[in-house]
């Protein structure tokens, strides 16, 4: 089946394209990853989640990040910011819903707190 032509528009050579419409995401997408703040990167500030806390209770806040994260690319690394790893658990167990079973990872463990 052939499809009807469009019409054609004319378009004065000196006119400007109008501006394209902002892209909206769809209420029900999954929530995008964000990028670190410019004053997190380079800064000179270690904004590393093992210089805060260690390089052992960063491992294992990590290994809980992977276990519980359903992203393609979860923020699961030592070298973002504690806050932003376990800002990813808690968002990934938030996902169960009430009689689900969540993953022992879910539960608080032995890293230092926020």
């Amino acid at each position: 089946m052939r499809r009807p032509a469009r019409p054609f528009v004319a378009v004065a050579a000196d006119s400007q394209p109008s501006a394209a419409p902002p892209i909206l995401m769809p209420l029900d997408a999954p929530p995008q990853e964000e990028p670190l703040p410019d004053s997190a990167i380079g800064s000179g500030e270690k904004a590393e989640c093992e210089a805060e806390i260690g390089a052992d209770a960063a491992a294992r806040l990590v290994e809980r990040c992977i276990a519980v994260s359903p992203a393609t690319r979860p923020p699961c690394n030592a070298a973002n910011p504690c806050a932003l790893i376990r800002d990813e658990i808690d968002r990934s167990c938030a996902m169960y819903e009430a009689g689900e079973t969540r993953p022992a990872e879910c539960t608080p463990s032995d890293t230092p707190a926020r």
